[in-house]
């Protein structure tokens, strides 16, 4: 039997393309779309009509679950929306796979706390693809011996957040292995505010937003005498797509919330 799968933000690039990684996977389906319009239409192919061979489209998550019955919900939409998304679908019995950052701390540990009590497992990905998540994993054990960090996180202009969750969650990362300390000059004298970028326990984030790139980050890592810089670069979203094909296969059966796709990764 499928997994059956309900995408909110079906509309968007992200959901276009997991429709199609979905769809080309033989043991998962896509039965419906939560949008804040269009409800009662279809999408097909990227198009919104009334053709009933297309996936129907639902203003309401009750609604749709109670003509579809999805086991998961997977979430690319936005920051604004996706917090009230979960709460509605852990309610409901449904798994959360959420590729949407900027949740708050507050929302996270509400998420946790909703987990825990409905046992509903979800899994919360800053990052779905594979190379990235190596990369974080790469830097945190890096940390260890190359204890001086800054990140460099590059996205496209039309990302809402900063700096991203990949970059957040690679400092999370990062400071499991690494004492706080402030880096640089302790003199150092900043002459135009955010200079030195973000600050997470003297690591320092720098996030980048241009027309034309997609997601990248580096983490370089100081030492005397030498510099290790990891990279990682997503040139198209399909890279996204074998993380979440993982996760939706994961979370069924799941009691716990993830956080982060390197817990699932060996």
């Amino acid at each position: 039997m499928k997994i059956k799968v309900a995408i909110a933000g079906a509309r968007g690039r992200m959901g276009a393309t997991a429709i199609e990684a979905i769809e080309a996977a033989n043991d998962v389906e896509v039965v419906a779309a939560l949008d804040y319009k269009y409800d009662g239409l279809h999408l097909h192919n990227g198009v919104i009509n009334e053709d009933k061979q297309g996936i129907p489209i639902y203003t309401s998550l009750s609604n749709l679950y109670a003509e579809n019955q999805p086991s998961v919900l997977l979430d690319v939409t936005d920051p604004d929306a996706v917090f009230n998304n979960v709460k509605t679908a852990l309610s409901l019995g449904v798994h959360p796979v959420v590729g949407t950052s900027g949740l708050t701390k507050h929302e996270l540990d509400s998420i946790f706390n909703l987990v825990e009590s409905t046992q509903i497992g979800g899994i919360i990905a800053p990052n779905f693809s594979i190379g990235a998540v190596l990369m974080m994993k790469f830097a945190a054990q890096a940390a260890r011996y190359l204890g001086d960090v800054e990140i460099i996180e590059m996205h496209h202009d039309r990302k809402l957040d900063a700096p991203s969750g990949t970059a957040v969650k690679t400092a999370e990362m990062i400071k499991e292995n690494r004492p706080s300390h402030i880096q640089g000059h302790p003199d150092e004298q900043v002459h135009l505010d955010g200079a030195r970028g973000a600050d997470v326990e003297g690591m320092k984030i720098h996030s980048v937003r241009l027309p034309g790139l997609l997601a990248h980050q580096q983490v370089l890592l100081g030492g005397e005498g030498e510099l290790l810089t990891l990279r990682h670069d997503s040139f198209d979203r399909k890279s996204f797509m074998p993380g979440i094909i993982m996760a939706i296969r994961e979370v069924i059966g799941r009691k716990d919330l993830i956080y982060g796709l390197e817990n699932i990764i060996d």
